[in-house]
C-alpha cells in the first residue's frame, strides 16, 4: 500500500495547485496552510472552518503525522522534559528551560546520534533517522504551548542542543528554522535561535554560504586535538585547525554570534594548562561567549565533575585573560534533562 503524502511537506503554491485539482477555491489552501503553521493544528479535525466533506477528502488523500507528547517530567527547578512520540513510534526528547528572563526550548534534530561522544547519553544510542522539518517544528510548538501553560510566557529562545547532530540533518534543520521564524509560523527572531554542532567543518562553511541568520555554538570540550579526539571521534576528521578556519569563514559571511561550549571534566580538561589552550583557540575565532558547563554524570561514562574550587580557579583564570566566559549551572539534573543527559529515559 502506497503511503499517503505528508500535507505539511507542501508549500503554499503546491497546496493551491492541489485544491485546484480537487475543484476547491484557492483561498481554502491558505486556510489549511494557516491551520498547519500559524495555528499549529494537530490534524485535519482541528480545521473547523473547513466543511466536513473537505476534511474527509483531505484525510483520504494526505497524512498529517503530528508529533505528540508521550511523557513529561517536571524538575524541582521548573525545567520540563518531554518525551515526544513520532508517527513511526520513535521517541525523542525536548526540554523547556525557564529562567527569570528567558523561556528556552532545547530541541532534538535526530533520533539518536551517530557521533558517539564519550560524555553524552545520546552518543551511546544508535542513530535511527533524521527528524523531518515539520517534526522539529512540532517540538518547538509543543514546548511553546507548555511554556504558555506553565508561566503564561511564550518561548524567547530556541537551542538545537538536544539529541543528534543538527548539521548532519542540514536541510531539515534549516527548513524548520525557516518555518519557526516565518510570519506564517511562530514568527521568532533568528537571532534568538542557536544551532549547536560537534564540529562538521564542511557544513559550518555551508551555513556561511547560505547566509543563515541564526547563531552558532561549537561543542569544543577540549582545546587540543589529542584530548578532543579521545572524547569526540568526529575530531579525527574535523580537527581544530579545520574548525577554526570554518568558523572564521562562517563569521566573515554572516557576522552571526559564535559561542563555545566547554564541559569541565575532572582531571581531564580542567587544569590551567587546559585553560591556556582554550584561550589560544578563543583568540583565533571571533567568539562572543564561552559557556563553561557543569558535567552531568551519565551511565556508561567514566567522567566526573571537578570540585567547586577547581571550577572557580578555571573561571578566574579565564577572566584574568579577558575571556568572556560564563559558568552555566545545570538545569533539570534530577530528571535527566541537563546537558548531555537526553536518552529517552522517563
Amino acid at each position: 500500500m502506497t503511503r499517503k503524502q505528508n500535507i505539511r511537506q507542501l508549500t503554499l503554491p503546491q497546496l493551491r495547485e492541489v485544491f485546484g485539482e480537487m475543484g476547491e477555491k484557492p483561498f481554502r489552501a491558505q486556510q489549511v496552510y494557516e491551520w498547519i503553521w500559524t495555528k499549529q493544528a494537530s490534524g485535519f479535525g482541528d480545521m473547523t472552518n473547513l466543511s466536513k466533506p473537505l476534511r474527509a477528502a483531505l484525510e483520504e488523500r494526505f497524512e498529517f503525522p503530528a508529533v505528540t507528547v508521550d511523557a513529561t517530567q517536571l524538575s524541582t527547578d521548573g525545567t520540563i522534559k518531554s518525551r515526544f512520540k513520532l508517527h513511526d513510534g520513535y521517541l525523542v526528547e525536548g526540554v523547556l528551560i525557564p529562567t527569570a528572563s528567558r523561556q528556552t526550548a532545547c530541541v532534538s534534530s535526530q533520533v539518536g546520534c551517530s557521533l558517539s561522544c564519550k560524555f553524552c547519553a545520546t552518543g551511546f544510542m544508535d542513530r535511527k533517522r533524521n527528524l523531518e522539518f515539520d517534526e522539529i517544528f512540532d517540538e518547538v510548538a509543543l514546548i511553546n504551548r507548555q511554556s504558555l501553560e506553565s508561566s503564561g510566557k511564550k518561548l524567547t529562545n530556541i537551542v538545537y542542543m538536544g539529541m543528534g547532530e543538527p548539521l548532519l540533518n542540514y536541510k531539515n534543520v534549516l527548513k524548520s528554522i525557516e518555518m519557526i521564524t516565518s510570519p506564517d509560523g511562530l514568527a521568532m527572531s533568528p537571532k534568538r535561535i542557536t544551532v549547536s554542532t560537534a564540529g562538521v567543518a564542511k557544513q559550518i562553511r555551508q551555513l556561511g554560504d547560505d547566509k543563515v541568520r541564526f547563531n552558532l555554538a561549537l561543542s569544543l570540550h577540549a582545546a587540543n586535538d589529542q584530548k578532543r579526539s579521545e572524547i569526540m571521534p568526529i575530531n579525527d576528521s574535523n580537527n581544530l585547525k579545520n574548525l577554526v578556519e570554518a568558523l572564521n569563514y562562517f563569521y566573515k559571511a554572516t557576522e552571526n554570534e559564535i559561542s563555545f561550549e566547554y564541559i569541565l571534566f575532572k582531571d581531564f580538561n580542567d587544569s590551567l594548562k587546559d585553560a591556556d589552550e582554550l584561550i589560544k583557540i578563543y583568540r583565533q575565532v571571533p567568539v562572543d561567549l564561552v559557556n563553561i558547563i557543569e558535567y552531568n554524570p551519565i551511565d556508561n561514562a567514566r567522567f566526573q565533575k571537578p570540585s567547586e574550587e577547581k571550577t572557580a580557579a578555571f573561571m578566574e583564570y579565564l577572566g584574568k585573560n579577558r575571556v568572556n566566559a560564563r559558568l552555566r549551572r545545570s538545569r533539570g539534573k534530577d530528571i535527566d534533562a541537563a546537558c548531555g543527559q537526553l536518552a529517552n529515559k522517563a
